[in-house]
């Protein structure tokens, strides 16, 4: 469907759940799972809406950096080398995209999801602080950093979560801290995958432009109140997420039923 067929009350409405989905990805990731729902029930085809919703990404997860980096929040010389590996990280995932059943990645990631809930849940105060890195630096942008890239390009749900859930579980940040950078990390890799969408044409500009705007504003009110409110609604809000999202991908029409019963 091209994209000047949609009518205006289908671009209002696509321009209110990228608001939505910018608010929530600048706390806590999940916004993809808002974003490609609602692109897809305007009748695109999928491909286009992959691309498309890189691209409004791309606009959420820069203002939410911006923002963050605004307020000195981020750490932009530690971090960049990590941008880096994120962004070739994404462009491989994507590039492989085609060859990988995706069966695989999306009979597990709802376990994935739950378990980083059920973490962020039963201890209260992780992420108050920063604390021990049970890992360096370097050898977590050598293997956490591209790894979560790889999967934003080849799938992409949950991605700002995974990230979160890296930085304090083994990176030691504090909440704050670690959403921050994760917003770095999370621009890049859809930046990545964006880069292959585009060079393949699947990309519908004037819908992705318009969400990107929605996106800009959503994440800047949500990067907003995540700061002035610190662990206090970023834990409740990420662990809420993980559920949704393990929720939706369990309920979902096409999921492989026998992948989660190991048939």
């Amino acid at each position: 469907m091209p994209e000047f067929d949609l009518a205006f009350h289908l671009l209002a409405f696509l321009f209110v759940v990228a608001f939505v989905a910018g608010f929530v990805d600048s706390i806590a990731g999940g916004g993809g799972l808002i974003a490609i729902p609602a692109l897809l029930m305007t009748g695109l085809p999928p491909l286009d809406v992959l691309g498309t919703s890189k691209l409004q990404a791309l606009f959420g997860s820069g203002s939410a950096t911006i923002a963050y980096a605004r307020k000195g929040h981020v750490d932009l010389r530690m971090i960049w080398p990590m941008a880096l590996v994120s962004f070739v990280g994404a462009v491989l995932g994507a590039m492989v995209a085609t060859y990988l059943p995706i069966e695989i990645l999306r009979g597990g990631l709802p376990i994935i999801l739950i378990a980083i809930a059920i973490y962020f849940a039963l201890k209260p105060d992780i992420g108050s602080i920063e604390r021990h890195p049970r890992i360096s630096l370097f050898v977590f942008s050598l293997t956490a950093v591209p790894l979560i890239g790889l999967y934003d390009g080849l799938f992409g749900p949950g991605t700002g979560s995974f990230f979160m859930f890296a930085f304090v579980s083994l990176a030691g940040f504090g909440i704050l801290k670690a959403t921050a950078h994760t917003k770095v990390l999370n621009f890049a890799s859809n930046l990545g995958g964006f880069a292959v969408f585009f060079i393949n044409g699947a990309v519908l500009w004037k819908i992705g432009l318009l969400m990107g705007l929605a996106q800009f504003i959503g994440a800047q009110v949500g990067s907003r109140v995540a700061m002035k409110n610190g662990s206090r609604v970023i834990r409740p809000l990420l662990v809420l997420s993980c559920i949704a999202m393990a929720t939706k991908l369990i309920l979902e029409a096409d999921f492989p039923l026998r992948v989660w019963l190991g048939l």
